[in-house]
């Protein structure tokens, strides 16, 4: 594979992924919304792991294999969050992570498999 096509598949996965590790380290991320807080927080949590979902599908092709690579990294950030002063790691955040992987690896598997 060329170096450029290796760049063009990796660069925003890595990118995407500097992102989500960003967020994670910030001590409070809340929006002072009550309920609706909980709510936000965990559909950004789908959403931004969709979006990696979508990437690292087009970077390996192979839905399995983006599922399983995206699942790693949303449980390797949960544990990078245990050690953010106010925030905590949680199975239930890698499940809804999965969730938004999930959706993110099939859309971008499917929207490549009309054209």
């Amino acid at each position: 594979m060329p170096v450029s096509r290796l760049a063009s598949a990796w660069i925003p996965v890595v990118a995407w992924a500097a992102v989500i590790f960003a967020f994670s380290s910030v001590p409070n991320l809340s929006s002072g919304l009550g309920g609706w807080d909980l709510l936000l927080r965990k559909l950004a949590h789908t959403t931004e792991y969709a979006i990696l979902g979508a990437l690292l599908w087009r970077a390996l092709r192979n839905e399995v294999a983006a599922f399983a690579a995206g699942v790693a990294y949303a449980a390797t950030d949960e544990f990078h969050q245990h050690f953010v002063t106010g925030r905590h790691g949680s199975p239930v955040d890698v499940a809804i992570d999965a969730a938004g992987l999930l959706l993110g690896v099939l859309l971008a598997s499917r929207s490549l498999a009309r054209r």
